[in-house]
């Protein structure tokens, strides 16, 4: 499977989303998942000077404009398969009517058990979760306070966390012990993998892996970690 992961839809008008998308799905023999989000404020505003609209609503027209756009090409026998990211209930509940499931992303089993109950049991919930293979707290903790400080104050995240059960002061500043082990699964890989089965248990149809490097090379990803969970 190829996936796009989160694509921005500010930055992608949707006819050029929807031919994208087919055009992928058609070389790769359809394995191809497009994933769509709706940003944060100040990346959009911030950033790209753009205008930042409700979510839920700029999300529901954005997937209108893309299933109006004419796509003349060769398609493949099946219409490409398509997630949002979806953390609160209204989207959750968009990604479980109007696309094939929900990508929730710097979440945690709970959440996971919540998107569950509120999409139903026929969507797909493609569920991410941050990994650190350190068997050593401090170390474990410290890698994944680096990785957590670019999120930690971008508003939908922050809501969400509060959704989960979380306060704020768990996640202003460096984040608690408990906003890091909720968020980040770390140890040895029957630890990493007791975290996956929670997931799974709580109603995912599938757990992307984040592997965080233990060594602060956060734009790095750690194979040797995907290597371990692969076997």
């Amino acid at each position: 499977m190829i996936a796009t992961g989160i694509a921005n839809i500010y930055y992608r008008e949707p006819g050029v989303t929807l031919a994208a998308q087919h055009t992928l799905a058609e070389q790769s023999d359809d394995r191809f998942l497009l994933g769509l989000g709706v940003s944060h404020q100040p990346l959009v505003e911030g950033l790209r000077g753009l205008t930042y609209g409700k979510p839920v609503s700029t999300m529901r027209a954005y997937l209108q404009k893309m299933k109006a756009s004419p796509y003349s090409a060769p398609r493949i026998a099946e219409a490409p398969k398509t997630v949002i990211a979806a953390l609160g209930p209204n989207m959750l509940k968009l990604a479980a009517s109007e696309v094939d499931g929900a990508h929730p992303y710097f979440t945690s089993p709970v959440h996971t058990k919540m998107a569950r109950e509120t999409m139903g049991p026929e969507a797909w919930l493609c569920v991410e979760q941050k990994v650190i293979m350190e068997t050593d707290a401090a170390q474990a903790r410290a890698a994944a306070r680096r990785a957590a400080s670019t999120y930690q104050g971008l508003p939908n995240y922050r809501n969400n966390w509060l959704r989960m059960g979380l306060s704020e002061s768990d996640f202003n500043e460096s984040g608690s012990d408990e906003f890091i082990d909720a968020t980040f699964a770390w140890g040895d890989v029957d630890a990493i993998r007791e975290r996956i089965d929670e997931h799974m248990q709580a109603g995912a149809s599938h757990v992307c892996v984040q592997p965080i490097r233990a060594d602060g090379k956060i734009q790095q990803p750690d194979w040797d970690a995907l290597e371990a969970l692969s076997t």
